[in-house]
């Protein structure tokens, strides 16, 4: 589906510094003095439209959630999100995914919730897969001890290849489910996507992966 460009996302993005961070560099190491408290901090990349990433901030106040999206006309729903939720334990980055390592000091993020993230199906971009062993490396970098990914998909072949991934990682795999939505999993804050989906019969495939000791 071709993305609709808003012309005036940037400039919307720039008027509230209270949720979205315009220099993220500036903040590795200080997260904590950005949010102005100690509490955990969960990070999502791809954060999308923001249902996923507010709803959990607004069910979580004692969590400090980061919602992570490159694209500057889908990050601005879900800053219009935030605005209405008056939230204040969740901040916005309008960055790449790739440059987490720039933004993080190592062991500074509690969890990385990955959300229906873009498949890249074919094998010559496998790399491209945030569940790629490239980006597994910073995810572990960035967090804590026996740090957690959180994952959700509605694509059975990007679910496969991605526990393989955490496999292949030595990761420990501590929840599988094939059909999120049919199983007695308690709390689940759905996404834009996984809404869509559900609605069509598509099953949701849900993961929790710990990194080992480092």
């Amino acid at each position: 589906m071709r993305l609709r460009n808003k012309p005036w996302a940037k400039d919307k993005l720039a008027a509230y510094p209270q949720y979205v961070i315009a220099n993220p560099e500036e903040c590795k190491g200080k997260w904590h003095t950005i949010f102005n408290n100690q509490q955990p901090i969960y990070i999502e990349v791809g954060t999308g439209k923001g249902q996923f990433i507010t709803g959990m901030a607004k069910a979580h106040p004692s969590i400090n959630f980061i919602g992570i999206e490159l694209q500057e006309s889908v990050i601005v729903s879900a800053l219009d999100l935030a605005i209405e939720a008056d939230i204040s334990n969740l901040k916005l980055m309008n960055v790449k995914a790739e440059g987490l390592l720039n933004f993080f000091e190592e062991g500074e993020v509690d969890r990385v919730y990955l959300n229906f993230s873009d498949p890249w199906p074919k094998k010559r971009h496998a790399k491209r897969r945030l569940t790629f062993r490239t980006f597994l490396e910073m995810y572990e970098n960035i967090l804590v001890d026996q740090g957690e990914i959180h994952f959700k998909t509605d694509n059975r072949g990007l679910f496969e290849s991605s526990l393989m991934s955490f496999s292949d990682y030595g990761m420990l795999l501590t929840y599988v489910s094939l059909d999120l939505h049919k199983s007695d999993f308690k709390g689940n804050i759905m996404t834009e996507y996984e809404e869509k989906f559900s609605k069509l019969g598509h099953p949701i495939y849900r993961s929790e992966s710990r990194f080992k000791t480092k």
